[in-house]
C-alpha cells in the first residue's frame, strides 16, 4: 500500500537537515586535497632521492637513507589519513541520503543515523590527527642543520629570530 505524499514543510525542514553535514562534505572533500598534494610532494621527492642515490657515499647516503625512512612514514600516515577522511565523507553521504530515505519512507531510523554521524566525525578526527602526526614528521626532517646555517649580519639574525 502506498503511502501519502511527504508534506513538502517536512521536506524543507530535511533539506535543512542536510545543508550542514553537506558542508563538512565538501570541507572535508578540500582537506583530501591537501592530502593529496602533500603525499604527490613526498613521491616526488623519494624520486628525486633515488635518482641520485647511487652517488652518494657516506655521510650524505646515510642521510639520504634515514631521509627515505622517514618519506616512507609520512606516505603512509598520509595515506592512512587519506583512507580515514574518505570513509567519513562516504559516511556522511550515506547519512544524508537516510535522512531522506527515513523522511520520504516514514521510516524511523534516527538511531543509525546518528552513530552513522557520529562514526563520520570520529573518522575525520582520525583522518586530522594522522595528518598532524604527518606534518611532524616532516618537521623533523627538514630541521635545518645548524652547519648550513648563515650566522652572519644583522638581517640573518633577524630572519633566525636572534637579537643582537
Amino acid at each position: 500500500m502506498l503511502q501519502a505524499a511527504p508534506d513538502p514543510a517536512n521536506i524543507a525542514h530535511t533539506i535543512q537537515l542536510a545543508v550542514a553535514p553537506l558542508f563538512m562534505l565538501a570541507g572535508i572533500g578540500s582537506f583530501l586535497n591537501v592530502l593529496a598534494g602533500r603525499l604527490v610532494r613526498s613521491v616526488d621527492r623519494a624520486r628525486a632521492i633515488e635518482e641520485v642515490f647511487s652517488n652518494l657515499a657516506g655521510e650524505e647516503r646515510g642521510r639520504a637513507v634515514w631521509e627515505l625512512k622517514v618519506i616512507d612514514r609520512r606516505m603512509k600516515m598520509a595515506n592512512w589519513s587519506v583512507i580515514c577522511c574518505t570513509a567519513s565523507g562516504a559516511m556522511l553521504g550515506l547519512t544524508v541520503a537516510a535522512l531522506f530515505v527515513a523522511q520520504v519512507a516514514g521510516a524511523g531510523f534516527g538511531t543509525v543515523l546518528a552513530l552513522c554521524f557520529v562514526l563520520s566525525m570520529l573518522l575525520f578526527v582520525a583522518g586530522l590527527i594522522l595528518f598532524l602526526f604527518e606534518v611532524r614528521l616532516a618537521i623533523h626532517m627538514t630541521e635545518i642543520r645548524t652547519e648550513q646555517l648563515e650566522r652572519q649580519g644583522a638581517a640573518n639574525r633577524w630572519l633566525l629570530g636572534r637579537r643582537q
